[in-house]
């Protein structure tokens, strides 16, 4: 008789797992309702069904998948939408987890699910999964149940995520093309240094030709590349992997923000994106009633420049001593922009702090929206000149000799 695998829950919302012999799984379901349990699954075991378990891929992604942004976000304003119109939040669960078609989030559902039924908040669920939760959507949840208002906060942090999202990928769209550009660059010059070049060597050998300092680099660079191709690789992937390594440490990190923001163009860029990212988070926070010094912690943490952080963290101990949000800001006009700071010393006096930061982010995630189509303008005609520029210095050093060769025949 075979063996059956099955789940089953409780009217408590309790969840258990047996092993039973059974002639077949119907069998197994009579046997659960007589309990009076319902069943959540039934697995055959032995042989081809375990192998099969084992292969399954929605078993092999929840495990080392990860849930997207444009998923959290469809998730977020479609629980949004349920409990507004008077789902309770289990039951809305219980939908998205059908719906998603995402492994680990459709897991993840389910555990949150389970605590909630358990007895525990929304918020303490949301908090067990850090890697796809952020404290920022943890604390306008918290903030959401504790006022009553769950849905609100589930709108407005939605909002929040999409604007985000949308502005990162406005910037990252912006800088996809000049990078194509130069990474095929890079690997025509590459393939030229190791193909055509060494054939023009050989003709220059052969004719005695004398060449120039530039024809002599060009063909220097070609012969290690040929010669010397593993050492030439691993130097490449060995420069890139220390980039890499060196940008993910603290100093190295810092010193890459430090000529990020010094780098023309790209500086401005880069205040406008902190500052609208700044204004949006403070904002959605405080709509949800977050308490101003953890609304500034939890900014901190959402921002990822460090010296923008360390503007952030004074801003939080000037609060707690009494001083005005504002000025940590209007002393640092270096880093966001002037007027960031007199606006929000403006919503201070007035009273509608969250309403002026809201205004604020509009305001510059339209300016980094302007300023990234720009730059798509800008960078093209540059990098035509800086491209044109590498193929004549090219051209000439390969050409000249043959020209001087030309004039002695």
């Amino acid at each position: 008789m075979p063996k059956f695998r099955y789940k089953t829950q409780d009217k408590k919302g309790h969840v258990e797992e047996h092993t039973i012999e059974a002639p077949d799984r119907f069998a197994v379901y009579r046997q659960v309702r007589k309990e009076g349990r319902t069943v959540i699954s039934v697995v055959e075991e032995g042989g081809a069904k375990d192998l099969k378990k084992w292969l399954d891929m929605d078993r092999l992604n929840a495990l080392i998948g990860n849930v997207k942004m444009s998923e959290k976000i469809m998730l977020t304003n479609n629980l949004a939408a349920m409990i507004d119109a008077g789902l309770v939040l289990s039951r809305a669960l219980s939908i998205m987890e059908k719906q998603t078609k995402n492994a680990k989030l459709k897991v993840i559902l389910q555990q949150i699910n389970g605590d909630i039924k358990k007895g525990d908040t929304f918020a303490s669920a949301l908090k067990k999964y850090p890697k796809v939760f952020s404290s920022l959507f943890v604390s306008m949840v918290r903030a959401g149940e504790e006022s009553g208002s769950l849905a609100k906060s589930l709108k407005v942090v939605g909002e929040q995520m999409d604007k985000a999202y949308l502005l990162k990928k406005k910037v990252k769209g912006a800088m996809m093309y000049p990078s194509i550009v130069v990474v095929a660059m890079i690997i025509i010059g590459i393939l030229m240094l190791m193909f055509v070049v060494p054939t023009l060597t050989a003709t220059f050998s052969e004719l005695g030709a004398d060449l120039p300092s530039s024809t002599k680099m060009i063909i220097g660079m070609s012969n290690f590349l040929t010669e010397h191709t593993f050492s030439a690789l691993s130097i490449m992937i060995g420069s890139i992997v220390l980039f890499v390594w060196g940008i993910r440490t603290k100093r190295g990190s810092r010193m890459f923000e430090w000529v990020l923001l010094k780098t023309p163009i790209i500086g401005v860029l880069v205040r406008e994106v902190n500052a609208a990212r700044t204004a949006r988070t403070l904002s959605s926070l405080l709509v949800s009633g977050v308490e101003i010094v953890n609304a500034l912690n939890i900014t901190r943490d959402v921002i990822q420049n460090s010296y923008f952080k360390d503007i952030i963290k004074t801003a939080e101990a000037e609060i707690q001593k009494g001083a005005p949000i504002s000025k940590a800001f209007l002393e640092n006009e270096k880093f966001y922009p002037i007027l960031f700071s007199e606006m929000i010393a403006v919503g201070e006096e007035t009273g509608n702090l969250s309403k002026m930061l809201e205004d604020v982010a509009l305001f510059y995630e339209r300016e980094v929206e302007q300023k990234t189509k720009d730059m798509s303008t800008i960078i093209e005609p540059f990098l035509m000149l800086t491209i044109g520029g590498a193929v004549g210095f090219f051209a000439l050093s390969m050409i000249s000799p043959i020209y001087s060769l030309s004039e002695t025949i």
